[in-house]
């Protein structure tokens, strides 16, 4: 059953109550008797899984320039190696 808020208008009394969403709402405060209205709170909400901007549409890292030496392989040991990215080589460290 959700749990529902309510406020007292002239005493400003605070109070909770669990009720099925079919149940008629308080209409008086607990403690003096006066209306009361039901107080709403905002909810988070958090989205998970592709479709999203933080997966889709977020800014891409930019690389830093490449210079004319850093296309050529570091050693010969490179140029045979079957993972072409020179960097990841173990030959080149």
């Amino acid at each position: 059953m959700p749990t529902y808020e309510y406020r007292c208008g002239s005493c400003s009394h605070q109070f909770e109550r669990f009720q099925k969403m079919s149940d008629d709402p308080v209409r008086e405060c607990e403690l003096c008797g006066e209306g009361v209205e039901r107080v709403l709170f905002p909810v988070a909400v958090h989205f998970k899984g592709s479709g999203f901007y933080t997966t889709d549409y977020a800014r891409k890292k930019t690389l830093p320039a490449s210079s004319k030496d850093s296309d050529k392989p570091k050693s010969d040991e490179c140029a045979s190696c079957p993972s072409k990215d020179t960097n990841a080589c173990a030959a080149s460290s």
